[in-house]
């Protein structure tokens, strides 16, 4: 079967350190892996796997200044999920519709 946009960005962010880390870049902005680093609790090799995965997601994207690499949360990565979301909520939403009519009616 084949990966789905929604399928890697759900497997990505599954992972709480990784969720972690694009929630700080999407909450202050571009950081370093250094900066990342020092907050994430998991070692620099970690942080930067955990980078490495969120990049090939397009959930980051990597800018080099000299020897540091800095990374930026990529927002537009998410339209897949928001879809999903959309899509999941209508349908919901047309159930619970449903049900009360249903309920309506055995009330009466």
């Amino acid at each position: 079967m084949t990966e789905t946009p929604h399928d890697t960005l759900f497997r990505t962010l599954a992972d709480p350190t990784r969720r972690a880390l694009f929630e700080r870049l999407c909450r202050d902005g571009e950081q370093t892996v250094g900066a990342l680093t020092a907050q994430a609790g998991v070692s620099q090799p970690a942080v930067s796997k955990h980078l490495a995965v969120l990049k090939t997601a397009g959930l980051v994207a990597d800018r080099h200044e000299g020897r540091q690499t800095h990374y930026s949360a990529q927002l537009n990565a998410l339209a897949p999920l928001i879809d999903w979301t959309s899509k999941m909520a209508g349908f919901w939403e047309g159930r619970f519709d449903a049900l009360e009519n249903l309920l309506n009616r055995m009330d009466q």
